[in-house]
């Protein structure tokens, strides 16, 4: 008889799912993923752990899925009947959820709903436990620094106002229906895998192509926000642990450390070899490099219509009572993911050279 566990993890395609999907695969887990239907491939990610189904022993599979169809759901838990579920899918950029609110809340608020409710139509309640990706998104217009389990919420987007239904129908669902569900509470975690349209990686890539000259300048928004940066390999960790003990809880998960979007921009360039020059301020403000070129501007387009000014987790709870903490640093995180950008731009600047790229 197998015991292994069997986990389920939707988004398995993205940042935090491919990351996960290795750390449980490594801890002997089966391992199902959902992935939605697309026309081209979108499997970039976790293309390394996926292997022939015909080949043995195999522990990682792919579904064809959506958390904005509900009959999708309740076949693929009865199929694979997990000990675990990582809900991890969602609309997941803000900036996007002001021009598509009813997608983001259709996927990130109900979506949940539906995972959980095929949860108990299949009598699931008592055997499987649900781990909800949630947001430091919610605290919005804080209310105290640094942000703790406890903080009040003040969601400033639809994407957080979707995030926030779903945290509390988890609340909800554990408390009357008995099921092991809880909530992480992530600050903003990052890596060379995060999506190309997320600030971080839109710094770090941009600076890698106009070290190479294949861009002139970078476009930012809210260079003044503040945020809680931390690598997404240490926090799938966490999302684990929370599953594993006795009884359960919502935990903060964060690096404890702010930097702002401008003091990001300054170690990216740094490791780079490029030394910044600022002058201006607020939509005038702009980066000249040692030559006096202009490598980093402002543009409007890219503030929100409401803007989350300051983010600062404190994970004191996960610390004492599952022993996490974070373990890669601000400077390490912009060296690993400015050395995966520079090794792409290489690439791309060969290419060019040889005329085989647009």
């Amino acid at each position: 008889m197998d015991n292994r566990k069997t986990a389920l993890i939707t988004g398995v395609t993205g940042q935090d799912g491919s990351y996960l999907a290795e750390t449980l695969l490594k801890k002997g887990y089966t391992v199902h993923g959902i992935k939605r239907r697309s026309s081209s491939f979108n499997t970039a990610r976790i293309d390394h752990l996926y292997r022939d189904p015909h080949e043995r022993d195999v522990r990682f599979f792919l579904h064809h899925g959506d958390l904005t169809d509900g009959g999708s759901l309740i076949h693929l838990l009865e199929k694979t009947r997990p000990d675990e579920i990582y809900n991890l899918a969602a609309q997941s950029h803000v900036a996007v959820s002001f021009e598509q609110p009813e997608y983001t809340a259709d996927v990130n608020a109900l979506g949940t709903l539906r995972l959980l409710e095929a949860v108990r139509a299949l009598d699931m309640t008592h055997r499987t436990r649900f781990y909800q990706a949630s947001t430091s998104e919610l605290y919005g217009l804080v209310q105290d620094v640094p942000q703790r389990e406890n903080t009040p919420f003040y969601p400033r987007s639809p994407y957080a106002v979707a995030k926030l239904f779903a945290y509390w129908t988890v609340v909800n669902y554990r408390e009357a229906y008995g099921i092991f569900a809880c909530n992480g509470i992530l600050f903003n975690h990052e890596s060379p895998v995060r999506g190309e349209n997320f600030v971080t990686r839109k710094i770090t890539r941009a600076a890698a192509r106009i070290k190479l000259g294949l861009q002139d300048c970078l476009y930012l928004g809210n260079m003044d926000a503040k945020r809680d940066w931390g690598h997404a390999r240490d926090y799938v960790e966490m999302q684990w642990l929370m599953l594993q003990q006795e009884e359960p809880r919502d935990f903060v998960i964060a690096s404890g450390v702010q930097h702002s979007v401008r003091d990001f921009v300054h170690a990216t360039f740094r490791e780079l070899g490029i030394e910044l020059n600022w002058e201006g301020s607020g939509l005038d403000e702009v980066a000249f490099d040692a030559h006096g070129r202009r490598v980093v501007a402002v543009d409007p387009r890219y503030f929100r219509p409401t803007e989350v000014e300051t983010l600062l987790g404190d994970s004191t709870r996960a610390h004492k009572e599952l022993g996490w903490e974070a373990r890669t640093d601000f400077e390490t995180l912009v060296r690993e993911m400015v050395a995966a950008d520079l090794k792409a731009a290489e690439r791309e600047s060969l290419l060019r050279q040889h005329g085989l790229h647009d």
